[in-house]
């Protein structure tokens, strides 16, 4: 008996200690993986907040404790600080977390191939993610949707490059 009792707590050792290397190879935060969408096979449903018409499936969510932390995987090197746009994604995964669970996440995360951000989620972030939101609304309302950049890897990446009259490729 003594010896299945000590089997069994080298066991769950062994399983805490693999989990504990996964999260490290990964990069990921700390916590439980309640939804993950890196594959096709299990691509969990999107969250949707109905009061600001937004949708979206964050890479990654992670419990910790009481918290839901959203995380994005990027598959490039790491700039130097995380890019805007990406922070405004992470941004609106928050608040997609926020209006989903009723949780508001103290941070995100931003995986990039060879180094993590964590992004706080402050109050500032979330009001410039309404204006952005707006005003994207607004553009598309009036037709003035414009590329905002000069990037040919961007345009042939862009599921719009098809009908768009600015695409660079």
């Amino acid at each position: 008996m003594l010896m299945t009792a000590l089997f069994l707590l080298l066991l769950a050792l062994g399983i805490g200690g693999l989990g504990w290397l996964l999260q490290r190879w990964t990069s990921l935060p700390h916590g439980k993986v309640l939804k993950e969408d890196m594959s096709d096979a299990r691509a969990s449903p999107p969250l949707f907040a109905p009061r600001y018409r937004l949708v979206g499936r964050p890479d990654y969510l992670i419990r910790q404790r009481k918290a839901i932390i959203p995380v994005e995987v990027k598959a490039t090197r790491a700039p130097r600080y995380p890019h805007p746009s990406h922070v405004m994604q992470l941004v609106a995964y928050c608040l997609l977390v926020e209006e989903t669970f009723g949780l508001r996440p103290p941070y995100g995360w931003i995986r990039y191939r060879d180094r993590s951000f964590q992004v706080e989620y402050t109050p500032e972030l979330r009001e410039e993610l309404l204006r952005v939101l707006a005003s994207m609304r607004r553009d598309l309302e009036r037709g003035e949707a414009h590329r905002q950049h000069r990037s040919p890897a961007r345009c042939r990446a862009c599921g719009f490059r098809t009908i768009c009259d600015e695409s660079l490729v």
